[in-house]
């Protein structure tokens, strides 16, 4: 028993009110995964198989498959023919399995050699149909925090995930064999998902772990969906491929939250490295005093009271105020002269490949040489050239008081024609 193509001048728009079965998938949503074949108008009037039995497809009956979809033909439950392509396909009850392989080429051929119907008919025959479209949507969320140890941080920290990925069936026949309810007749992706949702979070806290141990920052987890479904492909797919012949596609992060201790922990490292610049320590200890300036202002018991009271404490902590305003005036001088210095140094030195700013003749950092500057002159009209006229407008290069040695930099007279501290010929 197999299927055979049908020539598509055999397959009309009259061919449903002939006695022989015309089947197609029953309907198939995107969270659809598996559905039976059923009869195209089976009841109506028009149709003359009136004795036909659920269970047997007639001898020269269609099967219509649509792009993106994989049918197998069973006979007494066991897989005696497929195809993943689309068309129309005559059942033959006398043919050896034609085994149309489409997408899949000759990569289903051993698993079907595991799977199919080694007997003589049964005459009880159906048609399945298997999504081979990606199947979107599958939310999932993880039950407890998950460890993450942040570089940036230097702590252990918690998040929980919440979000959707999305599979694709890659061997639709070991997805039916090992993946499928027995016995069902339609098969949703959330009926089946509870069964794989503890191995997909257990595969996502390790693909998180490892993003944890390749640096990257927690708050950078939930844009990272496409660096997670790689974590995850490798994490997931090979036991999934081999045994259950589907894989995970994408992987997306809807929302990350972090447990209270983490939250603490990100907040006081946040207000620490804030506080680490002077100038915003002198904003907190002003603004702290025009606060205590502003509540005695407000002060229901009379302001006079409030001020005195203020005064005498200002009294008690005003020298720790003026010791830290001092304190942070000190540090942002010394950092605007750090910032100068270094703007001076860039500007008046040259840059090395390594990155350091040299004043001397070498780069103390890597040992380098300080490039040679170009023996060029510019020309009035903006050109810069090298030789004795300009190349853009043809002027003469203008006599000088003086030059450089392009060898030692020793300034030299206008009218020398050799260095007179090395010997180079003038350029």
């Amino acid at each position: 028993m197999g299927i055979i193509k049908a020539a598509m001048h055999a397959v009309g728009g009259a061919l449903a009110d002939q006695w022989l079965e015309v089947i197609e998938a029953d309907s198939m949503g995107e969270g659809t995964v598996f559905t039976k074949g059923v009869t195209v108008r089976r009841g109506d009037k028009r149709n003359n198989n009136k004795k036909g039995s659920e269970d047997v497809i007639s001898n020269g009956s269609i099967i219509h498959v649509y792009p993106g979809q994989f049918m197998m033909l069973l006979d007494g439950g066991k897989v005696v023919d497929y195809t993943a392509e689309p068309g129309y396909f005559k059942v033959d009850n006398s043919c050896a399995p034609s085994l149309f392989g489409g997408e899949f080429g000759d990569a289903l051929k051993d698993t079907f050699s595991r799977v199919k119907f080694g007997g003589v008919p049964s005459y009880a025959q159906k048609a399945y149909f298997i999504n081979l479209q990606e199947i979107k949507g599958i939310k999932f969320g993880t039950r407890a925090p998950v460890n993450y140890f942040d570089n940036f941080y230097n702590a252990e920290l918690f998040l929980r995930a919440h979000g959707m990925y999305s599979i694709k069936i890659t061997d639709p026949l070991k997805f039916y064999t090992e993946a499928l309810p027995k016995g069902a007749d339609r098969v949703e992706i959330s009926t089946i998902n509870e069964q794989y949702l503890s191995e997909f979070l257990e595969a996502l806290q390790a693909a998180i772990n490892r993003m944890s141990a390749d640096g990257i920052r927690i708050s950078y987890v939930a844009s990272k969906s496409r660096e997670l479904s790689t974590y995850m492909a490798n994490e997931l797919d090979a036991d999934w491929k081999a045994l259950r012949g589907m894989e995970v596609l994408s992987v997306g992060i809807a929302s990350v939250s972090y447990d209270e201790e983490s939250k603490n922990l990100i907040n006081m490292r946040n207000q620490g490295a804030m506080l680490g610049d002077a100038s915003i320590r002198e904003g907190y200890v002003q603004g702290a005093m025009a606060r205590g300036f502003e509540a005695a202002g407000s002060n229901a018991n009379g302001s006079a009271q409030a001020f005195m009271g203020m005064g005498m404490g200002m009294n008690a902590g005003g020298g720790f105020m003026a010791a830290a305003s001092q304190t942070n005036n000190a540090q942002m001088a010394r950092d605007a002269e750090e910032k100068k210095a270094a703007a001076e140094a860039a500007a008046s030195g040259w840059k090395c490949a390594c990155g350091a700013i040299n004043q001397g003749k070498f780069c103390p950092e890597c040992g380098a040489k300080k490039p040679e500057a170009a023996a060029g002159w510019t020309c009035a009209c903006g050109a810069v050239n090298t030789g004795k006229f300009c190349s853009e407008c043809g002027a003469k290069r203008p006599e000088e008081s003086s030059w450089f040695c392009t060898e030692c930099g020793h300034k030299n007279a206008s009218t020398a024609k050799f260095c007179a501290e090395c010997g180079a010929k003038r350029a």
